[in-house]
């Protein structure tokens, strides 16, 4: 069976996946369990959205998912090695830069003293409070933390390398290696593009070191922030309010605290007949028939999901067609050993459309639904940034629609979607249209920060 259809526009996928026609979607299943259930950490499934495809072929999209087994994570936790990197420009004077310090200090009683703290502050120079080392004592750090005052401008890039490299002085594998960075200003002391600081996240995730970014109120840049952590498979956040930081640095440790997994390379074998495309929503390196692509780290608390655009051809009808097969190798934090789990997918191809309907998972139609839906959302940031506000509320508004025709459609028949993921598409729902009843020049601000909020939640399945 070999590969004979064209690439259909992503416009044309929209519309064909609102519409939720069979041949449109293309989709089958085949779920495929991990391998050996031997002391794994990781558990993968592999699937796409239905068990049948019709023999004209179409738009296929294959779900993987990567959970880390609760019950199988020590309370023997991994040690944190952490940079917490905080803005002191002048915008962060009085009430910021008071609740900078409270959430700085919580943070510290979430760590022991096995754990590798540095902290490191910036306005246009960049000052090192406290080189990397075990905590131990909280005294010294507290102390750092208290002094600190607001003033001067904003080396935001400055400050963000120096947490990396102090983190790096202590880098292991052994361990969660993390920048975390909380800025409520603009970029304008050194390089201040979205791009590069994109650049300077693939380079601390490529040494094992993700970032998160905190941006706080409304003048900090999203797109920047958002990059960063995104570059590097990090979380990002949006605090409107000074006291959002505490709650959200609690939620950040507990994130660092729960990570099971790292260093987790996937390789995806696609067969004949079946052509890859992209991964929605994640940079992959796509060669020929396999695509390649790294995650950082995976909690014990999230399910994390990728989701890859295959397109198939027009073959006969046949049963038990492989269709791809997933390899994932991981670090154990737990065992310290690289371990690999492997799932095999296949589908059916026939023409009854009966079959190809009764054959759907509405649990993997959710998530590639969400996927879809954040892709659109991103569309009407980029119409409103030029201006469209009539486009840009257009799209939200048929985004609302796809959502809510979705999540009837995956509510129903013998096996519906769960109760978690029906929620996810209802809360999708009510954030498009809030987007869209909130474009005009006095709420803009504060909806794009928060569509890149929600925009990044669901690429990287952040659990807060």
């Amino acid at each position: 069976m070999s590969v004979i259809r064209p690439l259909i526009t992503a416009a044309q996928t929209a519309g064909l996946v609102l519409g939720l026609s069979i041949f449109s979607l293309g989709l089958g299943l085949a779920v495929a369990s991990a391998t050996s259930a031997n002391a794994s950490e990781v558990k993968l499934k592999a699937g796409l959205g239905q068990s049948v495809i019709p023999t004209a072929g179409g738009k296929v999209y294959l779900r993987l998912s990567l959970k880390a087994l609760a019950h199988e994570v020590s309370e023997d936790r991994s040690p944190l090695n952490i940079g917490l990197v905080l803005d002191r420009s002048g915008s962060m004077r009085g009430k910021r830069m008071e609740a900078a310090k409270d959430a700085a200090r919580m943070a510290l009683s979430r760590l022991g003293a096995s754990d590798t703290v540095s902290l490191v502050s910036y306005n246009h120079n960049v000052q090192v409070l406290q080189p990397a080392k075990r905590l131990g004592s909280h005294a010294s750090m507290t102390s750092a933390i208290n002094r600190l005052k607001a003033d001067g401008r904003t080396a935001l890039f400055a400050g963000v390398t120096e947490g990396g490299r102090q983190v790096q002085r202590y880098l292991t594998d052994r361990q969660i290696n993390r920048v975390i960075l909380m800025s409520d200003g603009l970029a304008n002391v050194g390089p201040s593009s979205p791009r590069e600081l994109g650049r300077l996240g693939q380079e601390l995730g490529a040494k094992g070191i993700s970032v998160t970014t905190i941006g706080l109120g409304l003048g900090y840049n999203e797109d920047l922030m958002q990059r960063l952590a995104l570059a590097s498979d990090g979380n990002h956040a949006f605090a409107e309010k000074p006291e959002d930081l505490i709650r959200i640095f609690n939620a950040e440790f507990g994130d660092a605290l729960s990570i099971a997994a790292k260093d987790i390379e996937i390789i995806i074998e696609v067969r004949a007949g079946f052509r890859p495309v992209r991964v929605l929503g994640r940079d992959a390196e796509i060669s020929d028939s396999k695509i390649k692509l790294r995650l950082n780290q995976l909690t014990a608390l999230n399910e994390r999901y990728l989701i890859v655009e295959l397109d198939a051809s027009a073959s006969t009808p046949a049963a038990n067609v492989d269709v791809a097969g997933v390899e994932v190798e991981y670090l154990d934090l737990q065992s310290g050993a690289r371990n690999r789990t492997s799932s095999r997918v296949a589908v059916e191809i026939s023409d009854d459309k009966n079959k190809q309907l009764a054959s759907r998972d509405n649990n993997v139609m959710s998530e590639i639904t969400t996927q879809i839906a954040t892709e659109r959302s991103e569309k009407a940031v980029e119409l409103r940034d030029r201006g469209d506000l009539k486009g840009a509320r257009q799209l939200l508004q048929q985004n609302a629609t796809y959502l809510k025709r979705s999540r009837s459609n995956f509510a129903a028949g013998k096996a519906p979607a769960s109760p978690s993921a029906l929620r996810e598409l209802k809360k999708l729902e009510e954030e498009s249209n809030v987007a869209a009843d909130s474009l005009e020049a006095g709420k803009w601000a504060k909806t794009r920060k928060s569509m890149r909020y929600q925009q990044h939640k669901a690429k990287q399945r952040q659990s807060y």
